[in-house]
């Protein structure tokens, strides 16, 4: 209720409020009341039980009228209010259609009984621009809380589950001091650096969470150099559509196999300098080499049940690799890889079955011996160009179709071949599988790996476990070219070695044979959808009985060296890609929420690497004041990006002044004195540039310059 008194030059206007809105409104020991006086002070306010009655001239009455009426409403929606409330909303209705109430009133964050909200028409611009940007940078003086309130957003996108993880990072370069001069150990040297960051989170969440979620990955703070670190060596190999290159011979546009088997684009190479290098091993003996910082995605046992994965750091694995007698950390295996399709001497299939069972050293006629004779068959469905003959009991010889004796003789084509492919002359312990077929299309893989397990493999079954795949060899390069074709297709190979030494012999012909060679007995796991056998008897086995998926965990993190390293950003969704052994691997952050605090201490090299780390599903906020550089030297990579991104969609420049300072009023007057100091400092830089430069012009026009040589020189005269 209110009603208007009105006079020649003055007017008054009444305004009820209930007894619980006044108590606020008032503040302690009225507060602020004399704020509101203040900053209206050309009115006079009399507070009079439930009764504000403000007299005036009419304009300046209006106007206190709609602050009393904004900050009521303020009361009504829970929000505390400060002296600094009065300010600030007696500033924003200064602007046209601009309400406190909606701007002061709009909570992101409640955390034991207190709101975090924003304060400031600058701050509230601010959050929003944080909602409808991926990346957001916030550039203001101290105290205007650009770090505070991009926490609280990432809080919230997190308890919303709108991200996966937090990242809080800054630089650790402070006032030009180095951390190798600091004392303590390296966690001493950080501390300082990122302890507001620890404080602010300990005040936004539960201080017994917080713990837990950064044990987990879930939330991470580290120092801006930590994160650069996420690379590899540059001899690590990472697949391609065409094979195993080094990471040091990548540039931007080549394609790499992402996790999915498909060809992704690099999208970044960044180098990063000479990095202790540790060997991350699996359980199934693939292993690689990165730093401490590079980013794995794992899955625990907890993880499973929830059905989510977490990224973790190398270094934050390294002695927790094991719980309650289980490996910790499961790695995502690749799916089937898609290589790039190219023609072969021989169908693989037939490949497989003559590396298995056949005989190719070229001086005889290629044979191959079986007791099926369903691999006959497709070994002579295989090869139409040649006619598979019975020789006698388990042997049968592969002789040119339409070839007899006498007449021109033609080269047997499997003997032809086996030439082209230069596996004339291998034995049982030096056959291998010639690069074309472990480089080709995922139909020829699977083919040549049918061949070889439909002679030397079989399904292997025990009670309690499920089926699995075993296979047989004593050639320890055909062991490794099995464990590829194994891992390509998506599938773990397990090795195990049965020395030749002391084993019993075995019989031909009745007759008691030793072992020359040992045995590698390998056990394999293929994906669902990928049928290891042809052969009818094996493959009716292997489809009835329920078959494990492919796993593979973390086994061991070791320190390997010391290297040079690179970095590189790939285009798949999810920013894996496949490294060596076909272990999935990537060092981008996706579905987090990142905040870079006192940007104006990155380099441009480091500010650039830091933006390149965007993932799919990932939000970036850069705060920094280009006032308080403290970097030795050099240019500041958050005043150099505001020229360099300024015109890109989806990036936003928040520019906050002393009007949004949220601590102590003195605070924003000194922000003010320092500017206009500054300003001042530039003026009269200015000045004495164009003065000097003036000066200058005016002696060229004088043509007054200095002595050359010559004229300096004294003048010689006769003696």
């Amino acid at each position: 209720m209110a009603s208007d008194d009105t006079a020649e030059s003055t007017t008054s206007a009444r305004i009820e409020v209930d007894g619980v809105a006044m108590v606020q409104l008032l503040g302690p020991q009225d507060r602020l009341l004399r704020m509101l006086e203040k900053e209206h002070p050309a009115v006079d306010v009399l507070v009079r039980g439930n009764e504000v009655t403000l007299t005036g001239e009419p304009a300046a009455v209006r106007a206190a009228r709609k602050l009393v009426d904004e900050l009521i409403e303020l009361t009504r929606s829970g929000h505390a209010l400060a002296p600094s409330d009065v300010a600030q909303s007696a500033r924003m209705l200064e602007r046209e259609g601009v309400r406190p109430s909606e701007v002061l009133g709009e909570a992101i964050l409640s955390t034991r009984g207190r709101v975090i909200r924003p304060k400031t028409l600058g701050q509230k611009e601010y959050v929003d621009a944080i909602d409808e940007n991926t990346i957001v940078f916030g550039i203001g003086p101290a105290g205007t809380g650009k770090t505070y309130l991009a926490m609280a957003k990432a809080v919230q996108a997190l308890q919303r589950k709108e991200v996966e993880r937090i990242i809080l990072t800054r630089p650790a370069v402070e006032a030009g001091e180095r951390l190798g001069f600091l004392p303590g150990t390296l966690t001493d040297k950080i501390d300082p650096y990122l302890r507001p960051l620890y404080d602010a989170l300990n005040e936004m969440m539960d201080p017994e969470i917080v713990p837990r979620l950064m044990a987990s990955g879930t939330i991470e703070v580290a120092p801006l150099a930590y994160m650069r670190g996420r690379a590899q060596p540059l001899d690590a190999q990472v697949l391609t559509p065409s094979g195993f290159v080094t990471i040091g011979s990548l540039e931007v546009g080549d394609l790499v196999i992402g996790s999915n088997g498909e060809p992704t684009p690099v999208l970044g190479v960044f180098p990063q300098g000479r990095k202790p290098v540790y060997r991350v091993t699996s359980q199934d003996g693939a292993s690689t080499l990165c730093c401490g910082e590079h980013l794995w995605t794992v899955t625990t046992r907890d993880d499973k049940r929830r059905g989510k994965s977490r990224v973790l750091q190398t270094s934050d694995m390294i002695g927790r690799l094991w719980q309650n007698h289980f490996h910790r950390f499961e790695l995502p295996v690749a799916r089937p890889v898609q290589m790039i399709e190219q023609p072969v001497p021989m169908d693989p299939y037939a490949l497989g079955l003559l590396l298995g069972d056949g005989s190719i050293t070229c001086k005889t006629t290629p044979s191959f011996s079986t007791a099926d004779v369903e691999l006959v068959e497709r070994l002579q469905q295989s090869l139409p160009s040649v006619e598979v003959t019975h020789k006698d009991g388990y042997d049968y010889v592969l002789r040119r179709a339409g070839g007899g004796r006498g007449g021109v003789i033609v080269t047997n084509p499997v003997t032809v071949a086996i030439r082209e492919l230069e596996l004339d002359g291998t034995t049982s312990s030096t056959k291998f599988i010639p690069q074309q077929y472990l480089r080709n299309s995922v139909d020829v893989r699977l083919a040549v790996l049918q061949g070889l397990l439909d002679t030397d493999g079989g399904p292997v079954m025990q009670r309690g476990r499920t089926c699995r795949v075993q296979y047989t060899t004593i050639s320890p390069r055909l062991r490794d070219d099995v464990t590829q074709l194994v891992r390509s297709l998506g599938g773990v190979a397990y090795v195990r070695t049965r020395v030749a030494e002391g084993r019993a012999p075995g019989y031909a012909n009745g007759r008691p044979v030793g072992h020359q060679h040992d045995a590698f007995v390998m056990d394999i796991r293929l994906p669902e959808g990928i049928v290891p056998f042809r052969l009818t008897r094996k493959r009716v086995i292997y489809q009835a009985t329920k078959t494990g998926r492919p796993q593979r965990y973390v086994h061991d993190i070791t320190p390997e060296c010391e290297a040079e390293t690179v970095c590189i950003q790939v285009a798949a969704e999810d920013s894996l890609y496949v490294t060596d052994d076909f272990l999935v691997t990537h060092n981008t952050l996706n579905d987090s929420f990142v905040v870079l605090d006192e940007a104006q201490n990155t380099t441009p090299e480091q500010m650039k690497m830091f933006l390149t780390r965007l993932g799919f599903g990932t939000r970036m906020v850069v705060t920094g004041d280009i006032t308080q550089i403290d970097l030795p030297q050099g240019a500041s990579g958050l005043r150099v990006v505001t020229r360099v991104l300024k015109d890109i969609d989806d990036i936003h420049f928040s520019r906050l002044t002393s009007d949004d300072v949220v601590r102590h009023s003195l605070v924003g007057r000194i922000v003010d004195a320092y500017t206009e100091y500054d300003e001042q400092r530039t003026a009269a830089r200015a000045e004495r540039e164009q003065a000097s430069e003036f000066a200058n012009r005016a002696e060229r026009r004088a043509g007054m310059q200095r002595p050359g040589p010559r004229d300096r020189m004294p003048k010689r005269g006769l003696k």
